[in-house]
């Protein structure tokens, strides 16, 4: 894996169509990348960062989803990214408005959420409620379940560090927890998180709250959540995932009533990034079925 060309955020995007923009959402100035499709009929996928995360985490599968004939928006949550930053911690029901505003100031009436990490986490709790404004969910690494407190101190730890003092190492090191081979954390990448976090006001505190035991638990993922899942899933797991194994993922997905399940080797928690190709194929794949079926 490690040998592979990652291409930078603008190699993937330089010939594409597409408009970065602010938008009003929920009372945040919500900074929106939009690629369209070349149909007025598309359909839309939306994608959905990790904690502390931004747009540029899907540099590597932007341009699969376009070709493959969708919209693509992606946006920074609050508190992250270039939106308006937070100043009080974020929960679920946080996350929740701001995609249902942001979704409504769009004019977006039903989308395909993919989500990664938080993302995910979103959408599983998002879908049950608004299952009218979904098609579908992909679900790449999902977080929110119960983890042993050695898995959050670590993570809390290094992400603190990486805003304190946001040296290009630290930042780094941050990105490890999540990436499984550091051959495959681009400079690109790295400096682009290293002036996210450097912005005045930036609080890790306030977007990684989740990670607080009793935020946790007040917000937390439970099988329940996966089986109420009212939308076809695809559920993406990798055999080094922080989060528990092979056999774990398999086991959440099969809680889903309409879950697909792909393992990609060689990755931790950022499987749309460490195994891009794999990972773009079959979201491609899922999400052309689903869309085939509404329109048949």
């Amino acid at each position: 894996m490690s040998s592979a060309h990652l291409a930078t955020f603008w190699e993937e995007i330089a010939d594409l169509e597409h408009t970065l923009r602010y938008v009003e959402a929920d009372g945040y100035r919500t900074r929106v990348l939009d690629f369209p499709a070349s149909s007025p009929d598309a359909q839309t996928v939306v994608l959905a960062n990790g904690t502390s995360g931004h747009i540029e985490a899907w540099t590597q599968n932007v341009r699969a989803l376009v070709e493959a004939g969708f919209r693509v928006v992606g946006y920074d949550y609050p508190g992250h990214g270039y939106t308006t930053l937070a100043d009080h911690p974020l929960e679920i029901a946080d996350y929740s408005e701001h995609l249902l505003a942001l979704l409504d100031a769009l004019g977006l009436d039903r989308v395909h959420l993919a989500g990664e990490s938080l993302g995910g986490w979103l959408a599983l709790k998002f879908a049950p409620k608004h299952p009218e404004r979904l098609r579908t969910v992909i679900l790449s690494a999902p977080g929110g379940r119960m983890l042993e407190e050695p898995q959050l101190d670590k993570t809390q730890s290094v992400g603190a560090r990486a805003v304190s003092e946001p040296t290009f190492e630290n930042v780094k090191k941050r990105l490890q927890v999540v990436i499984h081979d550091p051959e495959l954390i681009t400079d690109e990448l790295v400096r682009v998180r290293q002036a996210i976090y450097s912005r005045e006001g930036f609080s890790m505190a306030n977007v990684s709250a989740l990670r607080e035991p009793e935020t946790r638990w007040r917000n937390r993922v439970t099988d329940d959540d996966f089986a109420a899942l009212p939308v076809p899933a695809l559920m993406v797991w990798t055999d080094n995932e922080p989060t528990g194994d092979a056999a774990e993922g398999e086991r959440l997905c099969g809680l889903i009533p309409d879950g697909e399940y792909l393992l990609i080797r060689g990755a931790a928690h950022w499987p749309q990034w460490e195994g891009a190709e794999e990972f773009n194929a079959a979201a491609c794949a899922f999400l052309t079925k689903h869309s085939a079926e509404e329109t048949s």
